[in-house]
């Protein structure tokens, strides 16, 4: 029996494809619908929501969104400009099977898709993030070019003393001899604040930044309680710096925030630090530092003494054909 690929209702089938979030592997709360139905309307996109179904249990989904402009259109997980982390394909219900074939049902699960993209819209262009899958031969074969990209991730084990025992001496003494400040978990309010603290740092280095304090907050509003935590750091009640941690099942991610300061405090290591061991805490396992690609950046994050973790970018279609996909590009 073939994997059937099946579109679910963003709005009707909400319930039902986050049932499915749930259960599959590496999915975060981006996957969830009310998230992606955020996304789609915040970047002028339509959402499709590809489920993989061997008779009635679900293999796998792929949440795609179709971006259009005159008769051209791309596919992308994500949307272009939505600055959300890791989408595109994740398998789900294959942990009881045997690792051949739950192989081939991944592999089955990705040429469906990619066939119902292809038919649905016959994007010219397409673009994919493939985290949670680990053999991506079924993209080469279908002729995409495939790219490996690479994050940080702190393993969460230990008590907090062993954990911060393994932070460069550096980060050790920032955590330890910090003082006069309070790290908590804000609200909505610094959702937005901390978003535009990060706006105003690519504004000053002559970066664009289109995420808006709007958008965060509605996620905020949307997600279930504790999937998106704004941290602040406080000095004498007053706001000088933050980070947005969207959080998984298993796996807190760093996805907006810690931005450098003018402040004569080691902001960003306690604020990392704070999300680690509350994490630690909490029982998850991972600290996702969201990317190890940019290397000023990487030096701050290999204090923490991460792993690199592999993930991919997929690519498809022709190169040059509308401003859509060298726009894209750049913002991504």
């Amino acid at each position: 029996m073939s994997v059937e690929i099946t579109a679910l209702d963003p709005d009707e089938d909400r319930d039902r494809w986050n049932r499915i979030v749930e259960r599959a592997d590496r999915t975060n709360p981006f996957y969830r619908g009310e998230a992606i139905t955020l996304q789609a309307k915040e970047t002028a996109t339509t959402p499709h929501l590809l489920v993989g179904y061997k008779g009635e249990e679900p293999v796998g989904l792929f949440p795609v969104f179709e971006y259009r402009r005159g008769p051209v259109s791309g596919a992308f997980s994500p949307a272009p400009y939505s600055w959300s982390i890791y989408l595109g394909p994740a398998p789900a219900n294959l942990a009881k099977l045997k690792r051949r074939k739950a192989d081939r049902r991944v592999r089955r699960f990705l040429e469906g898709s990619l066939a119902w993209i292809d038919e649905a819209f016959g994007p010219v262009y397409s673009q994919f993030d493939v985290a949670a899958i680990a053999d991506v031969r079924a993209f080469e074969w279908a002729g995409y070019d495939v790219s490996p990209s690479f994050t940080y991730v702190v393993d969460l084990e230990g008590d907090p003393e062993e954990l911060l025992a393994t932070f460069s001496s550096d980060a050790r003494s920032n955590v330890r001899s910090a003082d006069g400040y309070v790290v908590t978990e804000g609200d909505r309010d610094d959702v937005a604040r901390i978003v535009e603290q990060v706006r105003a740092r690519y504004r000053s280095q002559g970066k664009p930044f289109h995420l808006t304090g709007e958008f965060a907050r509605s996620l905020y509003d949307a997600l279930p309680e504790g999937r998106l935590r704004p941290y602040v750091c406080l000095v004498d009640g007053e706001f000088v710096g933050g980070i947005l941690i969207v959080e998984s099942a298993t796996t807190r991610y760093r996805w907006q925030g810690g931005v450098k300061t003018d402040v004569e405090l080691p902001v960003n290591d306690v604020l990392d630090w704070e999300v680690m061991r509350d994490g630690l805490e909490a029982g998850l396992d991972r600290y996702d530092l969201v990317g190890a690609g940019v290397p000023s950046i990487n030096r701050y994050k290999a204090k923490f003494n991460p792993r690199l973790e592999g993930y991919y970018t997929v690519t498809g279609g022709s190169y040059g054909v509308d401003l859509l996909v060298d726009r894209y590009r750049k913002l991504r």
